[in-house]
């Protein structure tokens, strides 16, 4: 994986990731090693012994002097040896005191294969607790419990209970199941696939997905990770860490619990919750991941997205010497949110000049039974010259006249088309063998069956879809005054304080206007009178809904009264929706606050739904989709994690089906759909801002091409009883508003300083490119051309930060004549995997130096280390950088100078 740009110069040199105690460990010792045959205590040892990984096993079995003929010790602390990595094979309630023993010896790593944890209820939970707290004394990561074990082949440890070694390959296999693990295993022997590791990760009580994707992202023999997973866990971590990892390595994860059956069956296995599987889906399309439904697709997957581009568009164009393959092709395809390509006059006239006469003149392109390599081959040429190909398939089906190899051999050249993914069919089997060998050895990916190449090709587009979230650079939308975020936590203090935990209409559309969300105009009237005066103050017609602290769905209890054009019809509306709530079954008088009045207005629009609810591991949940009282009925939703950017907002709509309404259909004007990514936009940071918020629903928002307003809304808030700490988080960490703020050089120039936003990536081009050769040399210890530095895939990871990993901070200055943005500087401050340790780096512009805003960016990275509680922050600078040297004696940091200049200069701070 490639690391992280404008970053700091390998500042704290991490020498060792901390799971290398587990992965590449020197010594090992095996806690309940025992010679009873079909044990796993002698398993792992056998397998440990068998697998020579360049450091020496010590048995620990405090009844006997020797296993399978090596010394035993009867604890850790007898070991003579430092012991980097412990594998745990004894009964649950003697782990804590066993990991107690090993911080105390100095271990950093555990692999706790032991069940009788979280899944046996709550003494195994207490265990479980007990086990942690031991190893956070000592730093100490852990592996399991409940699990097969690990392998790491490149470094031959086998510390599992599996059925030998596997062969050392490219993919990092994680599972939570350790049956299907072996399974999986013994599938590698039978089809040489090697891995880069194999981990069954049990029950992830501390080493989670998200350390393991951080670890194997950053190993550079690993090309793909897979993932079996039964319940997600830290969906922060793992969200973090996929985000990073997804757009240098695929990550490929088959997910059980789709059905409520399945998800019951996995929660039982892993003791875990194991969330909606809709959310899930959405998560996993914010991170990059790729799902898939079987293990089959899982491997071929992985392969597939190894040896080919991914495809820009949906649009698949089929070759086959046969019609029923096609159609089969064309049906996955479809199904499978795929396009078939529509062929161009151009392309058909260069089919038409060399093909026979009934070939089948549309695609799929049918080049007949009689199909030689020639005539195969040329065809491909053509259709992979077709600008609106995103892919092409090619099938290939065994006939008397059929040369599957020669046909194979033709293709070769074409295995590497640049921006378009070849896939192959060769169905048959011996008779087609040959040729599919010399696909695979081409790299053109070869299945058995043309509907399962249309389905990869699918696959291939989804992944491609979700990437191009992560990197495209959003609409950048000017600073909107329009949000009141202290007004708003006001006003829902204030409804908590009286004890109630729904808005009212009118509190709720209050609500969404302190975010800048156009509301309908809503009066408050209590009375007869009150209500005529608001009909009159509105004017004619209007609409009287039902006011009250408790009722929600007005609809249900008679409380929406539509279109009254006089005051005889609003007296007669307020009166009626006063009998109905009193006289309900379920209400009753005092549920009845009144009315609220709003003007009736038959506009030309669509009603959409605009939504969030809370998922137990997720935290707040958009939803966007077809509004109205059918909402229910049509279904027609997407999901999304909050906060949302312009991409992300306009991403979230094209799921769904009014979206092509939305973009005008017959006829109609479109909505502008700019104005609706910015409301989505504000409503995501509404309900990751504002943290007691519960539930909450625009329906209907009425999009129409004149103008965007919620015409209802419902808000739900905790309880205020509820401790704070309990509330749910986001999990995708929220822009972090408390690090902005206003700064003054000693010039007298103003600049604000605020955390990097994905919308700054053309700032940062011009800022990049009034930077000196000096000032670049000294922040990469090395020259960097510009457009190295500007390149787009360089800057899209610069400025889309994941701020639980690293806090980027800009100075950025308006231009008080042209309103203009100029970013002056860069502060970085990242942190390392798995310890509370930073690295630091400054990067200021030549014209803005010496003006104090790098001794600014500093001080506030400190602060920002401590809030973070970080316990030490750091970084390396050129000898020469003797200006950056002052600014952190300044600051406190200590400095150690390297034995001659070229050495760098290391610079550090204890945060404690």
């Amino acid at each position: 994986m490639l690391p992280r740009t404008d970053k700091a110069h390998d500042v704290l040199h991490q020498e060792k990731h901390p799971l290398d105690a587990i992965f590449a460990p020197k010594n090992v010792a095996v806690i309940g090693a025992t010679e009873t045959q079909g044990s796993v205590g002698r398993t792992v040892l056998w397998n440990l012994i068998s697998s020579p990984f360049g450091g020496t096993v010590f048995p620990v079995n405090p009844k006997r002097p020797s296993v399978l003929g090596i010394k035993a010790y009867p604890t850790i602390a007898d070991i003579p040896a430092k012991v980097d990595l412990i594998v745990v094979c004894t009964p649950a309630p003697t782990v804590p005191g066993i990991i107690r023993q090993a911080v105390e010896a100095g271990v950093h790593g555990a692999v706790v294969i032991s069940a009788g944890f979280s899944e046996l209820g709550d003494q195994g939970k207490k265990l479980l607790e007990e086990m942690l707290a031991e190893a956070r004394k000592g730093k100490m990561r852990i592996i399991g419990p409940n699990c097969l074990g690990i392998i790491s082949p490149h470094t031959g440890v086998n510390a599992s209970f599996a059925n030998g070694m596997v062969k050392a390959g490219s993919l990092a296999f994680l599972s939570q199941s350790g049956a299907l693990g072996t399974a999986v295993l013994d599938w590698s022997f039978r089809e040489q696939v090697g891995f880069s590791g194999f981990v069954s990760i049990g029950g992830m009580a501390d080493v989670n997905w998200g350390d393991l994707i951080d670890y194997y992202g950053n190993d550079p023999q690993t090309s793909a990770i897979v993932i079996y997973m039964e319940s997600i866990g830290d969906a922060r971590s793992f969200l973090s860490a996929a985000r990073e990892v997804s757009l240098n390595k695929p990550i490929i994860v088959i997910k059980a619990g789709r059905t409520a059956a399945a998800a019951k069956a996995a929660a039982s296995h892993t003791g875990s919750m194991t969330g909606s599987d809709e959310v899930l889906d959405a998560a996993f399309r914010r991170a990059g991941v790729l799902r898939v439904n079987s293990i089959d697709e899982v491997f071929a997957m992985s392969e597939v997205l190894a040896k080919q581009p991914r495809p820009k568009g949906p649009r698949l164009t089929i070759l086959t010497n046969a019609g029923g393959p096609g159609v089969l092709a064309t049906d996955a395809l479809i199904q499978n949110g795929g396009e078939l390509t529509e062929l161009s006059q151009t392309i058909m006239d260069a089919l038409n000049a060399f093909l026979p006469v009934h070939w089948s003149h549309n695609n799929p392109v049918d080049v007949l039974g009689d199909a030689r390599a020639d005539r195969y081959a040329k065809a491909l040429e053509i259709c992979a010259n077709d600008e609106h190909a995103d892919g092409l398939l090619v099938i290939l089906t065994p006939q008397d006249m059929t040369d599957a190899t020669g046909t194979a051999e033709a293709l070769r050249p074409y295995a590497k088309i640049d921006g378009k993914p070849v896939l192959a069919s060769w169905m048959g089997g011996p008779f087609v063998r040959a040729g599919a060998e010399i696909l695979v050895q081409a790299g053109i990916p070869t299945f058995e069956y043309p509907d399962t190449a249309a389905k990869a090709f699918c696959y291939m587009w989804k992944y491609a879809y979700n990437l191009k979230s992560l990197y495209e650079t959003p609409t950048a939308f000017a600073e909107d005054e329009r949000i009141d975020r202290e007004g708003a936590a006001k006003l829902i203090d204030e409804v908590k304080n009286s004890g109630r935990t729904i808005l009212t209409e009118y509190e709720a559309k209050k609500l969404l206007g302190l975010y800048g969300i156009p509301t309908v105009q809503t009066e408050i009237a209590t009375n007869e009178a009150e209500a005529v005066e608001a009909a009159k103050k509105i004017g004619f017609p209007v609409v009287l809904k039902l006011h009250s602290f408790t009722i929600t769905h007005k609809t249900d209890v008679g409380g929406v009264k539509l279109n009254l054009k006089n005051e005889a019809e609003v007296k007669e509306a307020f009166n009626a929706i006063k009998t109905s709530v009193s006289n309900h079954p379920q209400w009753g008088a005092q549920h009845f606050q009144g009315v609220t009045v709003q003007p009736f207005a038959k506009l030309e629009g669509y009603e959409v739904i605009i939504g969030s609810s809370i998922d137990s591991q997720f935290g707040p949940v958009m939803l966007f989709g077809s509004g109205g009282q059918l909402v229910e009925v049509y279904k027609d939703s997407a999901l999304a994690l909050p906060p949302l950017n312009a991409t992300l907002a306009r991403r979230m709509m094209e799921q769904t089906k009014i979206y092509k309404a939305l973009k005008g259909v017959r006829g109609r004007k479109p909505v502008n759909l700019q104005e609706l990514e910015k409301l989505l936009v504000r409503f995501s940071q509404l309900i990751t801002e504002q943290k007691w918020i519960k539930e909450i629903d625009i329906n209907p928002l009425l999009a129409s091409p004149e103008q965007l307003i919620a015409l209802d809304a419902r808000v739900v808030v905790f309880d205020k009883d509820t401790p704070e700490e309990k509330l749910p988080r986001p999990a995708i960490r929220p822009y972090p508003t408390q690090y902005i703020s206003d700064f003054t050089m000693k010039d007298g120039t103003k600049v604000t300083i605020r955390p990097i936003r994905p919308e700054d990536e053309p700032l940062m081009t011009k800022f990049h490119e009034k930077l000196s050769e000096r000032t670049v040399k000294l922040r990469y210890f090395h020259p960097m051309k510009l457009s190295a530095r500007v390149a787009h895939e360089r800057l899209v990871r610069v400025c889309h930060s994941d701020f639980d990993r690293e806090m980027a901070l800009v100075a950025v200055r308006t231009d008080p004549a042209t309103k203009e943005q100029e970013v002056l500087g860069v502060g970085r401050l990242s942190k390392l995997p798995g310890v509370r340790e930073a690295e630091f780096a400054v990067l200021v512009s030549d014209i803005w130096q010496n003006r104090g805003l790098g001794t600014e960016f500093l001080r506030r990275l400190i602060e920002i280390g401590k809030a973070e509680r970080l316990e030490r922050i750091g970084a390396q600078m050129m000898n020469e950088n003797v200006e950056m040297q002052k600014v952190c004696q300044k600051l406190g940091f200590k400095l150690t100078k390297g034995k001659d200049l070229s050495e760098p200069v290391q610079a550090e701070l204890d945060l404690n």
